[in-house]
């Protein structure tokens, strides 16, 4: 059981700018006392394998943030607390080898359902390409699944390889306005914004003695800029690989890590969320220090 105990209280901010930004809104949401319980259940069938089952019922309550209320032009003092159900059932599988290549082996598979009211979500502002607005959705649910696995290999010349590889499907549907149900704009059950239905990523980090070099490759599919999920709303799917070479050195006690970076590998265009295109090809070399 989790206690959240929120009490505010918000004052008018008078500008001494000729020409000040709007100034801060006087009102304020409620004071609130939310108790949200969880339950986790684990179980190891086979006792001389590392394989367990589990499943959780978690009940989540979320308050809009500082910023999410008050910010300029962003902030939405209306936004009401989102509150969720979850339920989840799931795989946990890992595996040590003591001869080969392979060194360990770590599975997970995640099956879930959520059930959101008063979803809060970022949306871009009628047309403007720099301005946002927070907003709730009233009715979401969410079906997905979440896979992921992990290995560690072992190869000759003091070389190792990690690799991960993680891939996530997920329907999340606006059920907010049965009336809006017209599948020409409506968005009754439709995909809610931004939330692509597969995505996923790669991973391969090569390692020997002092040096590394990691790969990762990251996807996201199609989806919409809104719940009405029509042609006009639609968002192309996206793609980026980054490579990134790293030496780790000391010198009078001092450790040195220097890195190496090209991201966007292939100079794909792409946009996360619509009119923002996100950088081409780019580089990036960073240097840490731990004394």
């Amino acid at each position: 059981m989790l206690g959240t105990f929120l009490f505010e209280d918000v004052t008018r901010i008078q500008h001494a700018d000729p020409d000040p930004l709007p100034e801060t809104p006087t009102g304020k949401p409620d004071n609130r006392q939310e108790f949200t319980p969880a339950v986790f259940l684990s179980y190891q069938p086979f006792p001389e394998h590392d394989l367990s089952i589990r499943a959780f019922y978690k009940r989540i309550f979320r308050m809009p943030t500082f910023n999410d209320l008050y910010y300029t032009d962003i902030g939405n003092i209306s936004l009401r607390p989102e509150y969720t159900n979850q339920y989840n059932v799931g795989l946990y599988y890992t595996k040590t080898y003591m001869s080969g290549a392979l060194k360990n082996l770590t599975v997970q598979a995640d099956a879930y359902y959520n059930e959101v009211t008063d979803k809060i979500i970022a949306v871009p502002k009628g047309n403007g390409q720099y301005r946002w607005m927070m907003m709730n959705i009233g009715n979401v649910e969410i079906r997905g699944i979440d896979i992921a696995a992990q290995a560690g290999w072992q190869l000759p010349w003091q070389t190792g390889i990690n690799t991960s590889l993680n891939y996530t499907y997920q329907k999340a549907q606006d059920f907010s306005d049965p009336a809006d149900n017209d599948p020409r704009a409506g968005t009754w059950g439709g995909q809610i914004s931004y939330i692509p239905w597969h995505s996923g990523s790669a991973i391969v980090n090569l390692y020997r003695k002092s040096w590394e070099l990691n790969y990762s490759f990251i996807y996201v599919g199609e989806r919409y800029h809104n719940s009405a999920n029509i042609r006009e709303n639609h968002e192309e799917p996206w793609y980026t690989q980054d490579l990134t070479l790293t030496k780790t050195f000391s010198h009078r006690h001092i450790k040195y890590k220097l890195s190496a970076e090209v991201n966007n590998l292939f100079n794909q265009q792409y946009d996360v969320i619509l009119n923002y295109p996100m950088p081409g090809r780019n580089y990036k070399v960073i240097v840490k220090l731990e004394i």
